[in-house]
């Protein structure tokens, strides 16, 4: 079973490209972020032509997540819980049938928390920190989990071709960091890791000063996976190539393929 993450960026934008990771990549199950667009402008007719089902967490202009699957989805929820006052879609999670059982997933774009000593990076720990909660809280029912998404942390500085320029920067900053190791302290595997160490594996380039070209880019989507999920990892990827395509996103598909019986 494959599940996939990209930050697309806009999905009206990049709506070809879309169909394309789709047919080329053959997700189960891909997490969408930063949509940009409401649940009603989601292009949802060619998509769901290919086979797939769709929920939606939309929000104008921002933000905005999705989840993509060939199975029915059920037990949907939209938001992050621990706030009722956030009105930015961030967050949103579903079972899907998975072998003999249920794979739990959930698409997430957790803020970005620029410029730093603001509230907008007071925001970003304050999210992270509700995501830990309610990690814990899905942990307990020991399932198969896929906590999916733009994290926008740089865990280590091997995560980064120059960490250097990254060191006021909310994604490597060390609080941002240290709330990214707590999740994984709750017992979480971070899919690329557990299949490779090796430096220069990156999952975003800025458009700016031919990052792509020179790989001067970060990992910043990751596919965190419970216990559950952890053993049945056969494989890790990153769709690079997506990257070089005309008009692309600043982020590439993330996969990790799952063995259900």
């Amino acid at each position: 079973m494959r599940i996939g993450t990209w930050n697309v960026n806009s999905v009206k934008q990049r709506h070809d490209h879309l169909l394309e990771v789709l047919r080329t990549s053959e997700p189960d199950v891909l997490c969408l972020q930063e949509l940009k667009c409401t649940d009603e402008a989601f292009p949802r007719e060619e998509v769901e032509a290919l086979g797939y089902a769709i929920v939606t967490h939309g929000q104008r202009t921002y933000n905005g997540v999705a989840i993509l699957s060939k199975h029915p989805l059920e037990d949907v929820r939209r938001g992050l819980p621990g706030d009722e006052s956030d009105e930015q879609s961030r967050y949103i999670e579903a079972i899907v049938p998975a072998g003999s059982g249920v794979l739990r997933v959930a698409s997430i774009y957790l803020p970005n928390g620029n410029p730093t000593g603001t509230p907008k990076f007071s925001y970003k720990l304050a999210w992270m920190e509700r995501l830990r909660a309610h990690a814990r809280s899905l942990l307990t029912l020991e399932e198969p989990l896929v906590l999916a998404g733009d994290y926008n942390v740089i865990p280590e500085p091997k995560d980064a071709a120059n960490p250097a320029a990254w060191v006021n920067d909310a994604l490597f900053r060390p609080e941002s960091r240290e709330h990214f190791r707590s999740l994984l302290s709750l017992g979480l595997t971070d899919a690329v890791r557990s299949c490779t160490d090796a430096p220069g594996v990156y999952s975003f380039w800025d458009y700016q000063a031919g990052a792509f070209q020179r790989n001067n880019g970060i990992r910043i989507d990751h596919l965190l996976l419970s216990p559950q999920a952890t053993d049945r990892i056969r494989s890790a990827s990153i769709r690079k190539d997506v990257r070089g395509w005309e008009k692309p996103s600043d982020h590439v598909p993330v996969l990790v393929d799952l063995d259900f019986e």
